[in-house]
């Protein structure tokens, strides 16, 4: 990506353009745009076909998956605009019902959907494009880990080989349920919380997986991150599935990637390597914040039914994963 992405940055030079604040320079979870000495907007975009079979929970999935690049960067949505991909061969309700679901979570972020785009296509896909308005000393970045800084995920890892199971029609109800549930929570309190306690450095972990993710924050504040495979918390059902090796096909086109800056300090399974890399759908934030404060913030982000737990911290390094074994 970063090659197709590389004649982009000889037409716009960030020093050409000094009212984008993320976006031109460093990749970040969302572009954002200077208004004035205090105010910014945030504008970003995400859509992708059905991870789920209920029509509804799908559209709510996307629509909180898109949602979350605001709240990673410490914004609040304003209006999104819907993003639809539709055969005409498909029941057109099915389609009312992805945009009741979409249309719902959008409205329970403060925001409001405005318009929207559609195209014919083979397979349906649907997500948003959203805007968000940030203050300037607000702006959280994946840039700005600490050494010593404590590393807290907000939900819980294992969408991926859930999802995959539903798809290969080995998943249990219940397992299925609570997946859907993970995903179509919005990262809007963890967000307000993480702010609160003066989170350093963030951002959301989708498809790239944990590990895809963690570096992109580790490369950008020019150190490591030190995570504990047995801290990990997993959605119900996630565990078996890994064990069964139930992973979709981005786990491992993220693992051929990701593996060369991922350092191992006792042995891992495979299914640990599968779990760590597996692409996750509308996925936690990952906070890094001083460590003096993170008890507090996980009791508070705990208190408020986020499914929180610390698996790491941040020490000296160039820009890599250590992951350990307690």
């Amino acid at each position: 990506m970063t090659q197709v992405l590389r004649p982009l940055s000889q037409i716009y030079k960030s020093e050409d353009y000094p009212q984008v604040l993320v976006g031109l320079s460093e990749p970040d979870d969302a572009a954002v745009y200077q208004l004035d000495s205090t105010r910014a907007i945030i504008s970003t975009t995400d859509f992708f076909p059905p991870v789920v079979d209920d029509s509804y929970d799908f559209g709510a999935i996307a629509a909180a998956n898109a949602l979350s690049d605001v709240y990673a960067m410490g914004g609040q949505p304003l209006m999104a605009i819907n993003l639809v991909a539709f055969p005409d061969d498909l029941d057109k309700g099915i389609l009312s019902e992805i945009l009741r679901g979409g249309a719902d979570k959008v409205k329970e972020a403060g925001a409001v959907i405005a318009g929207g785009h559609s195209i014919t296509d083979a397979e349906p896909k649907y997500g948003l494009s959203v805007t968000g308005a940030v203050e300037i000393g607000a702006i959280i970045r994946k840039s700005g880990a600490r050494v010593g800084d404590a590393l807290i995920l907000s939900k819980r890892l294992g969408t991926g080989v859930v999802t995959t199971a539903l798809k290969r029609e080995i998943a249990e109800p219940g397992h299925v349920s609570a997946a859907v549930d993970s995903m179509s929570r919005l990262n809007r309190v963890a967000s307000d919380l993480a702010q609160r306690h003066g989170a350093h450095a963030m951002t959301d972990i989708t498809g790239f997986g944990l590990i895809g993710h963690a570096l992109e924050m580790a490369k950008l504040s020019r150190l490591n991150f030190r995570l504990n495979m047995d801290s990990i918390s997993l959605l119900p059902g996630a565990l078996q599935y890994a064990r069964d090796g139930v992973f979709p096909g981005g786990m491992m086109r993220n693992r051929e990637y990701y593996q060369q800056w991922l350092e191992t300090d006792g042995a891992l399974a495979e299914y640990e390597f599968g779990l760590l890399f597996d692409p996750q759908t509308s996925g936690g934030l990952l906070i890094a914040v001083e460590a003096d404060r993170a008890g507090e913030l996980l009791a508070d982000l705990l208190a408020h039914g986020e499914d929180a737990f610390a698996l790491g911290d941040v020490i000296q390094g160039p820009g890599a994963i250590v992951v350990t074994k307690s």
